[in-house]
């Protein structure tokens, strides 16, 4: 394996961890920007390492910054419970055995004052890197060092061509794409992960499409 001097040093944050702040404060704010609504009530299901080291680390600090937009450097995340209580949010921490998963792994069910949910799931693998592994039902695989596009759509045939060229015709390099379904002909989660950003009017295109219910565009993560 090969290894970047960030790496060693490990990621520009505010905590005393790089899995246990840092990487927290990342799986928050994805997971926030996957659900793309103001969050009016979190709840927090903590695995592992995570649930018996939660409070002396700013595990907590760090998500609950991350679900209300703050990154790991920021240095509103030491008074991210001021700061959502001012704001009116709703959250509360759970201690749970989530599987066969990661030790730092972190279930987030997320609330909207209009109604919406989403649960994202994630963990923090070390030195600052996370990987989400789960979307409401669709297990998924990302990290965020990629500019990452999140498409719901109804598995039909087509659909995939047509949306890689619209990125073509933008002139976007796939990086990575893992399509998830449960059952052919039902709903299917695609993640796209690209070298360049992804401009709005791409996402606008895509939305417009026949079968495509949902679309998220989540920028690459630089710390």
């Amino acid at each position: 394996m090969e290894y970047s001097i960030f790496d060693i040093i490990g990621p520009v944050m505010i905590g005393p961890s790089s899995s246990h702040t840092a990487g927290a404060a990342k799986i928050g704010y994805i997971a926030r920007e996957i659900f793309g609504k103001e969050v009016s009530e979190v709840r927090f299901y903590l695995h592992g390492s995570f649930a018996k080291t939660y409070l002396g680390h700013g595990t907590d600090k760090a998500l609950l910054s991350g679900v209300m937009g703050f990154l790991p450097d920021d240095e509103r995340l030491r008074n991210a419970y001021e700061i959502a209580e001012k704001k009116g949010i709703k959250y509360k921490f759970n201690s749970k055995d989530l599987g066969d998963v990661h030790p730092n792994t972190v279930r987030i069910n997320m609330f909207s004052e209009d109604g919406h949910e989403m649960m994202v799931m994630g963990s923090s693998i070390g030195g600052g890197k996370v990987s989400i592994i789960k979307i409401n039902d669709f297990d998924v695989d990302f990290n965020g060092e990629y500019t990452t596009l999140i498409t719901k759509h109804l598995d039909r045939p087509g659909v995939m061509a047509a949306i890689t060229s619209i990125l073509a015709k933008d002139k976007v390099n796939i990086a990575f794409m893992k399509l998830y379904r449960d059952a052919r002909g039902d709903y299917a989660r695609l993640i796209l992960e690209s070298d360049e950003e992804i401009e709005m009017c791409v996402l606008e295109d895509i939305k417009k499409m026949e079968y495509v219910d949902d679309v998220t565009k989540i920028d690459k993560l630089i710390l």
